[in-house]
C-alpha cells in the first residue's frame, strides 16, 4: 500500500515541502505525490533525487503521478 499526497493546485515550493513530510513520515511506503504543474514536478525530482529516492512520472488527464519509492 501506498501514501497519496495530493499537492494539486498548490504553488511551489509548497509541493516540495508536501513531499519533504511525508518522505520523512513514510519512508519505508511508496509515496504518490499529485501535482499539475511541470514546475513541481521538475522540483521535486531534484528533491526526492538529492535524498536518495527514485520517481517515475506519469501524466494524466489531471495533471502529474510521481510514485517515490526508496
Amino acid at each position: 500500500m501506498h501514501r497519496i499526497i495530493d499537492a494539486r493546485g498548490r504553488s511551489c515550493p509548497e509541493p516540495v515541502l508536501m513531499t519533504k513530510e511525508a518522505i520523512s513520515k513514510y519512508k519505508e511506503n511508496t509515496i504518490e505525490v499529485l501535482v499539475d504543474a511541470k514546475v513541481a514536478v521538475e522540483n521535486i525530482q531534484r528533491f526526492v533525487i538529492s535524498q536518495g529516492y527514485d520517481m517515475e512520472c506519469s501524466e494524466n488527464q489531471d495533471g502529474y503521478s510521481l510514485m517515490i519509492k526508496k
